[in-house]
């Protein structure tokens, strides 16, 4: 739905505070709708009977569901309720909004049409265009999600209870851990600076996340921080071919020597940058309900990821300065980092002096 020229006369008559949101407004204003617009134009139209629907005005209204946390039913309570989420869709007073069956097709069609990946990637785009993302280094890291629909109890299915089954989850066990996990595992590649997120993948529980790492950097960062578990020589090496600084810590091998000093005064520096990866999947988690997944399938769930995903980039890229300039926001990181002991602090010893100006420093 193309945006209104004109008020009706009920929305004249109200006071302009009404409804007003400071970020959704933002939002409306600074994002190029028009590209995401050119996207959903692929989508096939629903069969004979079914009315017409604005894609963009739906994809909106998935954005908003992410935002808020809302399931089907609640996102369509909030559409007739909440004069914010209508002005961000465009929708005046008099529009009817979209029920929660139609918000559930139409996210079942971006997902088959493999869109909501291509809508997430044309937003970092737009990140990039406008020097958002500083690209000096990629944390990757992964996550364990539930999912709902675990395999029934005996005695349930004996009773005819027993709830649907996700097939493409899979079981799992924490190493050092109690218990079993049965789920899916989200891989991220995350922006060291800005903690955008650049790259996300989505796979049963089961495999381990060493064999999704490479998928997670993206070819023009300065480096690659992650933890002892993505250490393998053929990727450091494979980073070097790349002209990216290796960052994964170092790990003993079962049986082999253990690490040297510099070794362990590498993991010792690179431990807390890597680490701030977690604040990230403790926003997707906690603040936007990717604690568990809500849908079964793989394909189904990947595309939420990405939606999640799109959305988690969006409302962090409202932190930016409306120009878009990166410039004070890297001076409010210098301020907290002159607060810390600098890599010339005749207080730290040499060689950690030494080690920290190596592995902070560019190429």
């Amino acid at each position: 739905m193309s945006e209104r020229d004109q008020l009706s006369l009920s929305e004249a008559l109200m006071s302009p505070a009404v409804g007003r949101n400071e970020a959704l407004e933002r939002l409306a204003r600074d994002v190029k709708w028009y590209r995401f617009e050119k996207l959903l134009g692929r989508l096939k139209p629903e069969g004979a009977g079914r009315p017409p629907v604005d894609p963009l005005l739906m994809f909106k209204a998935l954005l908003l569901q992410q935002w808020y946390h809302l399931s089907d039913a609640e996102l369509e309570e909030a559409l007739n309720d909440r004069m914010s989420f209508r002005r961000f869709l465009g929708l005046s007073l008099e529009d009817a909004s979209p029920d929660h069956t139609t918000l559930c097709r139409f996210r079942n069609r971006l997902g088959e049409a493999g869109l909501a990946e291509k809508l997430f990637a044309e937003f970092e785009r737009q990140l990039e265009r406008h020097g958002l993302l500083l690209k000096r280094g990629t944390m990757i890291d992964a996550t364990l999600v539930e999912t709902p629909f675990r395999p029934g109890r005996e005695d349930e299915a004996d009773k005819g209870a027993a709830p649907p089954v996700d097939a493409d989850a899979a079981l799992t066990a924490r190493q050092g851990r109690r218990g079993t996990h049965y789920g899916y595992k989200a891989h991220a590649g995350v922006d060291v600076e800005t903690r955008l997120i650049r790259r996300l993948v989505l796979t049963p529980a089961n495999i381990n996340e060493t064999m999704i790492a490479d998928a997670l950097v993206c070819g023009d960062e300065r480096a690659v921080y992650a933890d002892k578990a993505y250490a393998k020589k053929a990727r450091r090496a494979w980073l070097r071919s790349l002209r990216i600084k290796d960052r994964i810590m170092h790990k003993s091998w079962g049986g082999g020597p253990s690490l040297r000093a510099s070794q362990k005064r590498h993991n010792a520096l690179i431990a807390p940058i890597r680490a701030q990866v977690e604040g990230v999947f403790a926003t997707l988690k906690r603040w936007m309900g990717f604690d568990r997944v809500r849908y079964v399938g793989l394909a189904k769930n990947t595309a939420h990821l990405h939606l999640v995903g799109l959305a988690y980039n969006m409302m962090r890229g409202l932190k930016w300065p409306d120009d878009g300039r990166v410039t004070s926001c890297s001076s409010r990181r210098a301020k907290k980092n002159a607060r810390r002991p600098s890599e010339a602090d005749p207080s730290l010893p040499p060689a950690t002096a030494a080690t920290r100006k190596s592995i902070m420093t560019s190429n």
